[in-house]
């Protein structure tokens, strides 16, 4: 396979698929293939760049064993707990990240689902969003059911996120709690409710690049819209606290070939993002269009006024609010 015409089969209209030779992107030049990647995006998607925050609507007492995970109560890692936030703050913390210019506002919870309790606030805490503010509402409330979610669609949510994490085979590696069916299931339940899809993974927890490249194919076979990727930070009192740190050039790489495998999609640099040098400025150049940023998050290295700073000085625009 060759890069240029792979990636004028892509701008023309050609979907890479399993069959393909999947293992070329593995091995060919960096540069070249980052190059590819950028004008792909430039030729699908544009210049925008969609930038989205997140609130942790609940922290602490996972009942899953994800082995990245701060949050799960099966490691001890130090982490504050509380419970679920009262809407004054989900409302402050929406309002701040709309008027900095982000597009989207999501509220996130670790566990396999909400408490009955606990679904009824998040409900509730939407409404009010959707009533005081103009900005996209997401959440990632855990496996969900379909009555739940078409509640969770009248509160005025329009995008919903479950990440599958990893491949199908290296899943059970990552997580016993929960299998990789039980997330595709949530993902088409949420699908069917009317919600567009955001779900990626993490890299750098032991996979192969088979296994990257697996996950990318297995998202474009479910038409995700948004796709973040992580890289994984090593968490002490995790089971991956000791985990090295994969290189900037493998991070670019993964961003890369899900640019090429999955063309029209937000390629969301997430968790890790720090990782690269400039706060993944390269990123941009290699696929990426879209973000997680906030005041608050430090995972990603920079804040919204600095990213967006950034963006349009690299000649991005970054999307009005929707």
């Amino acid at each position: 396979m060759n890069i240029s015409k792979c990636t004028e089969d892509i701008i023309n209209g050609y979907r890479i698929k399993r069959t393909d030779d999947l293992n070329f992107f593995i091995n060919c030049n960096l540069e070249q293939l980052c190059a590819g990647a950028n004008r792909i995006r430039s030729s699908l998607c544009g210049n925008k760049i969609n930038l989205c925050s997140i609130i942790n609507g609940k922290s602490g007492r996972c009942s899953e064993n994800c082995k990245f995970c701060a949050q799960s109560a099966h490691y001890c890692t130090g982490i504050t707990e509380y419970n679920f936030l009262n809407e004054e703050a989900i409302l402050a913390e929406c309002t701040h990240n709309e008027k900095r210019g982000v597009n989207r506002f999501a509220i996130v919870t670790a566990g396999r689902t909400l408490s009955s309790n606990d679904f009824k606030k998040v409900i509730s805490a939407f409404r009010l969003l959707k009533s005081k503010c103009n900005i996209g509402l997401c959440s990632s409330l855990g496996l969900l059911t379909s009555e739940q979610f078409k509640e969770l669609y009248e509160s005025g949510v329009r995008r919903y996120h479950c990440n599958i994490e990893t491949s199908r085979r290296n899943f059970p590696n990552i997580c016993t709690t929960h299998t990789y069916e039980d997330k595709i299931a949530c993902i088409k339940r949420a699908r069917e409710a009317g919600f567009e899809i955001c779900s990626g993974g993490i890299i750098g927890m032991g996979e192969s690049w088979e296994d990257r490249l697996d996950m990318a194919i297995s998202l474009s076979e479910l038409n995700v819209n948004s796709i973040p990727i992580n890289v994984l930070i090593p968490i002490k009192g995790t089971p991956f606290e000791n985990l090295e740190r994969i290189s900037e050039n493998d991070i670019l790489r993964t961003v890369a070939i899900f640019r090429y495998i999955n063309p029209i999609a937000d390629i969301r640099l997430a968790a890790g993002r720090n990782l690269i040098k400039d706060c993944g400025k390269q990123a941009f150049l290699s696929g990426a269009n879209s973000a997680i940023t906030g005041d608050m998050l430090t995972t990603s290295g920079n804040n919204i006024t600095e990213d967006i700073k950034m963006l349009r000085e690299m000649g991005f625009t970054v999307e009005a609010n929707k």
